[in-house]
């Protein structure tokens, strides 16, 4: 009860996330019928192209070879092995091109279903493998229904194809019967290569019908609850709260590091309560002031506090100290709109140290 609830909360199209996870698994759609074409076509492949000339050349070889019995002398293991090996070289001839027609037309049928890539995923063992009750689901599910559907369908389709093309040549059969005897394989020919013409044409059919149906079925098994989904999110932009729990510690390590930087401050531009920024000036360094910290509320008086406790100055101006907060960043110099003001407040302080400046106080 609990895998169909799961498959009927599955309402949603797969994310392409879901989608490009189950492509690097393997898990592709693929039709078992395509190789199955394949071999249709190379076996026409191999009527058209070698049947007639190969086969008559191995007919030519095979016959001088076993016609001629006194030229093979085979008094041991060796001059048998030699005979053998005669009689591969010339059975060679036809079955390697042949089979290697049948492996190129398997990889193809492949490769032109899905590209191909290494997933060492698909060949490690599982237990799901050789469990009884999966193997049973598998053979008695509505996959495994589908698959003896489709194979019932290639059994009687095929019967009915061969039973019409031989019904109709039954008269060229029987007429060949009483005809030269050279002239039956090439009837033979004629009658695989018709035979195999009318099956590959009802297995294209089936194959385009079978790639369609896999590739639905495919997505189908994909779809997606709501709530996975949501947790797919949150995988990918992250658990908000653990999100939160990381901006709270890099505020934390932001702030530490801030007062740790004011003692090396040369002022502190400050309200008197809300907002202070501390600036570091020395001219042997080059540059604009470069801003070490600053912060508002209780992290302002925290920054006067320990300014103080440096005799670092603090200059009170509550127009600068708040424009100021608004348009500049830790570690990193003041904009050119603030050149001015704070030249002629350093400036102050060099002329005048120890003293306490206190600029726009009401």
């Amino acid at each position: 009860m609990a895998d169909g609830a799961d498959k009927e909360s599955q309402t949603e199209d797969p994310t392409e996330k879901r989608i490009q996870d189950t492509i690097e698994k393997g898990n592709l759609p693929v039709s078992r019928e395509a190789p199955i074409l394949a071999s249709l076509l190379a076996a026409i492949g191999v009527v058209i192209f070698q049947a007639r000339n190969n086969a008559a050349q191995l007919f030519s070889d095979l016959k001088v070879t076993f016609e001629n019995p006194t030229q093979w002398s085979i008094g041991n293991g060796y001059d048998a092995l030699g005979f053998l090996h005669t009689i591969s070289l010339q059975t060679a001839h036809f079955v390697l091109p042949a089979t290697g027609l049948f492996i190129v037309a398997g990889i193809l049928a492949s490769l032109l279903q899905n590209p191909p890539q290494i997933n060492l995923e698909r060949i490690r063992p599982k237990a799901s493998n050789v469990s009884l009750t999966q193997g049973w689901g598998r053979l008695f599910g509505k996959r495994g229904f589908t698959e003896f559907a489709k194979s019932l369908f290639k059994f009687f389709g095929a019967m009915i194809i061969v039973g019409w093309i031989l019904s109709k040549e039954l008269p060229l059969l029987l007429a060949t019967m009483f005809s030269d005897p050279q002239q039956l394989p090439e009837t033979i020919l004629g009658l695989a290569m018709r035979l195999l013409a009318a099956v590959s044409v009802a297995t294209i059919l089936l194959v385009a019908a079978d790639l369609l149906f896999s590739r639905i079925l495919w997505r189908r098994d994909l779809r997606m609850s709501k709530q996975e989904i949501k947790d797919e999110m949150k995988q990918a932009e992250g658990d908000p709260m653990v999100k939160a729990r990381q901006r709270q510690i890099a505020r934390e390590r932001n702030k530490r590091r801030m007062m740790a930087s004011v003692p090396k401050a040369t002022v502190v531009i400050a309200n008197p309560t809300h907002y202070a920024i501390a600036l570091r000036y020395v001219r042997e360094e080059g540059g604009a002031p470069l801003v070490v910290a600053k912060g508002v509320d209780a992290m302002a008086l925290k920054i006067r506090e320990i300014a103080e406790t440096h005799d670092i100055p603090v200059v009170e101006d509550k127009l600068l100290a708040r424009s100021m907060y608004d348009h500049v960043e830790v570690d990193q110099m003041i904009p050119p709109q603030f050149f001015k003001a704070v030249a002629e407040v350093i400036y102050y302080l060099h002329e005048r140290p120890g003293t306490r400046l206190e600029i726009g106080v009401a």
